[in-house]
């Protein structure tokens, strides 16, 4: 016997397929205020800073937030896409997504989300629900995996997803960090960028994102990821080891944090008169760590030390170029099988 569909039954719509990219984030303007609420949800993250919050709170809250929202806000005005009126981060991670979804057609809906700011992930998430997702790849955009980063990225998505009434299934993109789509386009692009250059550099750096020795000791696998990251390119281009070397950048706070620190290495090539280049394989794209903190700071400190003015590069990061997007369809498309 047919059952009737009665006409009070709600109109769902199509099942489809959707992939979210997920990246930290970033402030809605350069600003005090913006740049205020932007840090205080970023530094009140437990993944990030895991000190007590009954300790933490008041120091963040107090001291921090009434004086670094104006230094910070100058750096990002430093980088701000003038034609955009925006972050470069949240600039290049849109442009990704809609390249990713011209890559892989119809049949999947590509969005893109901040752990931090906007757009916010729950309204992502919530929007892909509602577009009939009933199956999402969530793709936290960091080579190397941190709890500071991929977890907290995860978290994020798994919150959103604990208040929805039918939600989608869920996979998650795994660290990609010695992938061969991954080694091969960065290998590339440090081979291409060195080539490009207007001198040829003695070192190259692989500047990572820093984190607390304690984060490596309580089982953290980044600074080891990172290591693998840099060795598997430098077999790729068959260089030797004081020829790309690995340095930890963005240190914050008293307590000592991964070891040898970009600044200090920069300093010192500066000082044996060295030509350098440097590139940030733990960011997949260019961002205030990059923009101003490498290309910029970075060729401040070296010439400071004193570098030549003209014997300094930074590399940029794949971004949504040609190479780095085919890498980063591959890698979607591997997550994808057997839903597409």
């Amino acid at each position: 016997m047919a059952v009737t569909k009665p006409a009070t039954h709600p109109q769902f719509p199509e099942p489809r397929i959707g992939v979210l990219l997920l990246n930290l984030g970033t402030p809605d303007g350069t600003d005090y205020w913006p740049m205020r609420r932007y840090l205080s949800e970023f530094l009140s993250d437990p993944r990030v800073i895991e000190t007590n919050p009954l300790i933490w709170q008041p120091i963040l809250q107090g001291a921090i937030l009434t004086f670094r929202p104006q230094k910070s806000g100058a750096n990002y005005a430093r980088i701000w896409d003038k034609t955009e009126n925006d972050s470069p981060l949240r600039v290049i991670t849109k442009r990704q997504a809609a390249k990713l979804q011209q890559r892989l057609g119809d049949g999947v809906i590509v969005d893109y989300g901040m752990r931090y700011g906007n757009p916010s992930t729950a309204s992502r998430l919530e929007a892909l629900q509602q577009a009939g997702c009933q199956k999402i790849l969530l793709a936290p955009l960091y080579p190397q995996y941190s709890a500071t980063t991929t977890a907290t990225a995860n978290d994020k998505a798994f919150e959103a997803l604990g208040r929805m009434r039918w939600q989608p299934a869920v996979r998650t993109l795994p660290a990609y960090f010695d992938t061969p789509e991954y080694v091969a386009a960065l290998a590339k692009s440090v081979d291409d960028g060195v080539k490009a250059l207007p001198f040829k550099p003695d070192v190259v750096l692989t500047s990572y994102h820093g984190m607390p020795q304690v984060y490596l000791e309580r089982g953290d696998p980044y600074y080891c990821q990172c290591l693998k990251t840099t060795r598997l390119v430098r077999e790729t281009l068959g260089w030797s080891e004081d020829k790309l070397r690995v340095t930890f950048q963005s240190r914050f706070g008293p307590t000592e944090w991964l070891q040898p620190y970009t600044v200090d290495v920069l300093e010192e090539l500066a000082r044996a008169k060295k030509k350098v280049a440097v590139l940030a394989p733990a960011f997949s794209v260019d961002c205030i760590e990059t923009l101003e903190e490498i290309a910029i700071t970075g060729h401040e400190q070296f010439v400071t030390a004193g570098g030549g003015h003209d014997d300094y590069a930074y590399i940029p990061c794949l971004n949504d170029s040609e190479l780095g997007m085919g890498m980063l369809e591959a890698i979607i498309r591997n997550e994808l099988k057997g839903w597409i």
